[in-house]
């Protein structure tokens, strides 16, 4: 024979049914979602407040940086202004020692190369007059491969001079690129021979171009 379990009442529980208007609940409920929007709007206000600070104070120092640059460019400015001067007077002295080197470098042994022609006149024959221009200036340590002084030499005598052989003499002398006859007058008494005759840059003194090279 089976027996029936009686119902039993759980006391201090939970009450299984919601009492509470549907109003309540509602207002209850959007009062929730309205706190959480608010808590979510204050996150997203102290994010973008942090991230402004951030970028603030990237600013701030870039504009820090900025300044110190500008300072330091406006130092060397004046430094390098104060050093113009100096700069202005070493350019003025190398370009007045290149024109002096270029305007002397060719200087000539006056003195030397016309003694030099005269060891081989004969007795009677001297020189009247002479025209004579340097040529470039050294572009080699070999001063006997390029022409130097070039032009003539007039000799005067009161007779009549073998001026084949003088101009082989001329010819023979250290310095001498190359000599030749150009013209022979007579002059009154007096029979005038001019010499064409290329020197080479030996007759140089080389005093300039040494002080060039220095």
């Amino acid at each position: 024979m089976a027996f029936a379990s009686a119902p039993t009442l759980t006391v201090g529980g939970a009450p299984r049914v919601n009492l509470l208007p549907r109003t309540v609940v509602e207002r209850r409920e959007r009062a929730g979602l309205l706190r959480k929007w608010g808590w979510g709007f204050v996150a997203v206000l102290a994010v973008v407040a942090i991230g402004t600070a951030g970028v603030f104070t990237l600013l701030t120092a870039a504009s820090v940086r900025l300044a110190a640059a500008n300072a330091h460019t406006n130092e060397l400015l004046i430094q390098v202004a104060a050093l113009q001067p100096v700069s202005q007077k070493l350019q003025l002295e190398s370009e007045l020692g290149d024109f002096r080197t270029q305007a002397m470098g060719t200087d000539l042994k006056w003195g030397g190369l016309l003694e030099t022609v005269k060891d081989v006149l004969p007795a009677d024959v001297g020189i009247s007059e002479y025209s004579l221009a340097p040529g470039g200036l050294p572009h080699t340590e070999d001063p006997t491969t390029e022409a130097g002084a070039s032009g003539s030499i007039h000799f005067i005598s009161a007779t009549p001079t073998d001026f084949v052989a003088l101009i082989r003499e001329v010819r023979q002398l250290p310095g001498v690129l190359d000599a030749d006859g150009w013209a022979t007058t007579l002059s009154g008494d007096a029979y005038d021979y001019e010499l064409r005759v290329t020197f080479d840059q030996t007759v140089y003194t080389g005093t300039y171009a040494a002080e060039a090279q220095q």
